[in-house]
């Protein structure tokens, strides 16, 4: 199947707007998010203190219709869109995660991905809380649901204090709304108002969707909450040791182009990256094509920085999306198109320049420079706009392990002879970190260099799978 990419884990929302249509507008705030998970979606709302949820397994569009949304009214709501990388594709793991709570009941979404969670989960275990599903997820719930004393602001303190890697989340009871992010800021979230009321998500393009205007990015270890009684406040969770580490790869692919982080638009930065490529890795050509959608604004970039014409060589099928349909034989066979064809008249005869943003394991491009020859290219030339992947991601990729990157066993050379390229040339680090206009130490850039910023414990596993039923075969290496 023609999904050789990396995924991101999740997209939350919420808002809190007394009198509004709160589930309406968080439907189109998910909407606007599907890019960042398509396994499930749901959505809680508090009315009056008591939380309905409704959620399931397929895209927002799936999942939810018009009566459904006329039946979730209330003062504010959550919402979630799931990628797994903890815990399988089960309805059980779908988002927003419900749990009593000291006589009240919460719900949270979260985006990222926890390297402690065996820890905390053995730990609850041995206190007597019961788990339903898999997920990390569902430790962080339990963790606010069991810290019984205070408020609903004291026991997010107290969770975030324990948890330790990747967590941007939405949580919030029937009278108290919470986002907080952790203290490295892996995972985006930011802060907007729709009509004087607060907004959460995690990217600005969820708040451009309901009208609501960005007002900033939530800080590494700041928790905000909103309720009746004092309004939007917050605080902030110090952690000894921490630094701002945004994942690059929310500037590289995972997030909307038409988002803004740190204040840049990332369809401009994307097209920095290609104009640096193009200074990096000149060839002689005709055109440059991008490899759809990801693969545009640095494919942009490059034709203008390279003074080579632009053009659309591979259609995308817009319209195929996750499925739970097991391919047969004959699928996998021709499975790259399935979303992707050439258009044969544009690229017959040509030296192609082809753009895309990364490889991973190397499978679909090798079948995309197969297919790109078979419609008629004279040469294939790549040119990918990010660094080689050479380490596994631990906060909320949804990453092949090393053995399985192929630029972590192979030269560069020796990947291009693999997939059959006239010739591949990546975009050097520097020049990624150039193209953001931001300083490295604001980034993780792990996959890259292998420098962690959150300790990741020796005997962490790699395995999504690893707390499910019969995970020991699941999870052999």
């Amino acid at each position: 199947m023609y999904d050789d990419r990396l995924h991101d884990s999740c997209g939350v929302f919420g808002i809190h707007a007394p009198g509004r249509d709160v589930a309406r507008l968080t439907f189109f705030g998910l909407y606007a998010l599907q890019h960042r998970g398509q396994e499930s979606a749901g959505i809680a709302v508090a009315d009056d203190g008591q939380i309905t949820v409704i959620k399931d397994l397929g895209l927002v569009s799936q999942v939810f219709n018009e009566q459904m949304l006329q039946s979730l009214s209330g003062q504010h709501a959550i919402g979630h869109v799931r990628y797994s990388t903890t815990g399988s594709s089960h309805w059980q793991n779908s988002q927003p995660l419900v749990r009593s709570r000291n006589g009240d009941v919460i719900a949270l979404g979260h985006n990222g991905n926890l390297v402690n969670t065996t820890e905390l989960r053995d730990e609850l275990i041995a206190q007597g809380v019961k788990f339903a599903g898999t997920t990390d997820t569902e430790v962080i719930t339990a963790l606010i649901a069991h810290e019984a004393e205070g408020d609903l602001l004291g026991a997010v303190r107290t969770a975030v204090a324990k948890i330790r890697g990747a967590f941007s989340a939405a949580v919030m009871s029937g009278d108290a709304l919470v986002g907080f992010r952790d203290p490295y800021g892996v995972r985006p979230l930011c802060l907007g108002t729709y009509e004087g009321q607060p907004v959460i998500s995690s990217e600005t393009a969820g708040l451009d969707i309901i009208g609501a205007d960005f007002v900033r990015e939530i800080q590494p270890g700041e928790i905000v909450i909103v309720d009746k009684e004092h309004g939007l406040r917050s605080e902030r969770v110090e952690l000894e040791g921490s630094r701002p580490a945004l994942c690059i790869f929310e500037f590289i692919y995972f997030s909307r182009p038409d988002s803004t982080m740190a204040g840049r638009t990332l369809h401009l930065v994307r097209q920095e990256m290609g104009k640096h490529l193009a200074l990096e890795a000149p060839v002689e050509a005709d055109l440059v094509i991008p490899v759809p959608d990801t693969g545009m604004p640095a494919a942009i970039g490059y034709a203008s920085a390279s003074g080579l014409p632009y053009a659309e060589g591979l259609i995308k099928n817009r319209y195929v999306h996750r499925t739970f349909i097991q391919p047969d034989d004959q699928l996998r066979q021709v499975g790259i198109r399935m979303k992707l064809n050439p258009l044969s008249a544009v690229i017959r005869g040509k030296r192609l320049v082809v753009v895309d943003d990364s490889i991973v394991r190397g499978n679909t491009t090798s079948k995309l420079v197969e297919m790109l020859f078979s419609a008629g290219a004279k040469e294939v030339h790549l040119r990918i706009s990010s660094p080689p992947i050479q380490y596994p991601c631990y906060y909320g990729i949804d990453m092949a392990t090393r053995a399985e990157l192929i630029a972590a066993n192979l030269s560069v050379d020796e990947i291009r002879a693999k997939v059959g390229a006239t010739s591949l040339h990546y975009l050097t680090l520097e020049g990624l970190q150039d193209s953001t206009g931001l300083p490295k130490s604001q980034f993780c850039r792990a996959c890259f260099d292998g420098d962690y910023p959150i300790a990741v414990p020796e005997e962490y596993s790699m395995c999504k799978m690893r707390f499910e039923k019969g995970a020991a075969a699941t999870c052999e290496p």
